[in-house]
C-alpha cells in the first residue's frame, strides 16, 4: 500500500480554498450540498484509512483473534512502520467512533428533550402555516429563535421567543418564521449533522463545518427573500436579530447538538451584504481563469485522489490478507 495507505488522511486540506470560495462564487444552496458531499466522502475515505491500519495494527497485538497469518512479514510490509502506525490507529480509530457516538446520542437527546418540552404548548400557525413549520412562541426574556427538526413522532417546529417577537416589526416577523421554516423544509440539520461527523474523522475538515453552517443560514435567507419578495427586508431583519441577540445567553434547547447552528445569526455582514446585492444565479459556477475555479478544480482533485488511494490502500490490503489466510 506504500503512501497511499497514508493520503486519504492529508487530503483533506486541499478543500480549504474551496470552503473560503465556495461562499462567494455559489449559489448557497450549490454550496451547501457541495461541501457537504466532499465532507461525507472525504471522511469516509479517512476513516477507511484508519480501519486498514487497525487491521494491520491488531493483528501484531498478541492473543487477538486474528488469523496467525495476518500478521505475517508479507502483511507488515504493506504498511510503512506498521508497528507503531498500527498502534497509533487504533487509538485513533476509537476515538473517532466514541466522538461520533457522543454527536449522534447527544443530537438525538435533545431533539427529544426539545420536543418533550414544546408537547404542551398549543400550536400557534401563521395564516400559511404548514403540517411541518407550527410557530411555537416561548414566553422568555431571552432574544432567540431556532428551527427545531421534527421526528421521534413529532412534527418540525419553529420555536420563537417572545423577546424576540417583540423586537421585529409585521414583515420582520413574517421574514423570521419563513428563514425558520426555510431549514425545516430543505432538512439543513442533516447537512449540519454529517458535516460535524466529517469533523469528528478529521479534524482538517473543521472549516468544511463552519462553511456549511454558514451556507445554510444564506440558503435560508434567500428563500425568505424570495417568499416575502424583498431582499432589503430580510437583511434588515437578519441585522436587527443579530442586533437583540448579540450577548443574549443561547437557549439551553438551541446551544447544544447542532441545534445552535440553526440559531445563531451567522456572520451578520456577510449575510446582509449579500442580501443587498442581486440575487445569485441558481445554477452559478466560477468562470474559467479564476481563483474559484482553480479552487473548485484542487479540491475536485482532491477529493478524487482520496478516494482512489482508500480503493488501492484497501484492494492491496485485501489481496495480501486473503494470500496469507490459511486455507
Amino acid at each position: 500500500m506504500g503512501i497511499f495507505v497514508f493520503m486519504p488522511l492529508v487530503l483533506p486540506v486541499t478543500v480549504l480554498p474551496m470552503v473560503r470560495l465556495a461562499g462567494q462564487h455559489l449559489h448557497p444552496r450549490a454550496a451547501a450540498r457541495l461541501l457537504t458531499a466532499v465532507g461525507g466522502l472525504l471522511a469516509v475515505c479517512s476513516t477507511l484509512c484508519l480501519v486498514l491500519l487497525m487491521v494491520v495494527g491488531t493483528a501484531q497485538l498478541p492473543g487477538n483473534p486474528l488469523p496467525d497469518g495476518w500478521s505475517d512479514p508479507e502483511v507488515r510490509a504493506a504498511v510503512p512502520h506498521e508497528r507503531y502506525v498500527g498502534e497509533v490507529s487504533i487509538v485513533a480509530l476509537l476515538a473517532v467512533l466514541a466522538a461520533w457516538a457522543r454527536t449522534v446520542a447527544e443530537h438525538v437527546r435533545v431533539r427529544r428533550a426539545a420536543h418533550r418540552s414544546l408537547a404542551v404548548l398549543p400550536a400557534r400557525g401563521a395564516p400559511d402555516a404548514t403540517a411541518d413549520g407550527e410557530l411555537a412562541v416561548l414566553p422568555d426574556a431571552d432574544p432567540y429563535a431556532y428551527a427545531l427538526p421534527g421526528g421521534f413522532g413529532h412534527r418540525g417546529r419553529v420555536v420563537v421567543s417572545t423577546a424576540m417577537l417583540d423586537h421585529l416589526d409585521a414583515d420582520e416577523r413574517r421574514v423570521l418564521v419563513a428563514h425558520e421554516r426555510a431549514h425545516l423544509a430543505a432538512h439543513h440539520h442533516r447537512h449540519l449533522l454529517l458535516v460535524r461527523l466529517a469533523a469528528r474523522a478529521n479534524p482538517l475538515l473543521g472549516p468544511l463545518r463552519d462553511a456549511v453552517a454558514y451556507s445554510v443560514e444564506r440558503w435560508a435567507d434567500e428563500v425568505a427573500a424570495r417568499e416575502l419578495g424583498s431582499r432589503r427586508t430580510v437583511a434588515r431583519t437578519v441585522a436587527k436579530a443579530a442586533l437583540v441577540t448579540r450577548g443574549a445567553p443561547a437557549s439551553g434547547l438551541a446551544a447544544a447538538s447542532g441545534l445552535a447552528a440553526l440559531a445563531e445569526p451567522g456572520p451578520v455582514p456577510r449575510r446582509v451584504a449579500a442580501l443587498l446585492a442581486p440575487e445569485p444565479p441558481a445554477h452559478s459556477w466560477p468562470p474559467p481563469g479564476t481563483a474559484a475555479r482553480l479552487a473548485a478544480w484542487v479540491a475536485a482533485a482532491g477529493t478524487a485522489a482520496s478516494a482512489v488511494s482508500s480503493l488501492i490502500a484497501a484492494a492491496a490490503l485485501t489481496a495480501a490478507l486473503v494470500a496469507a489466510t490459511p486455507l
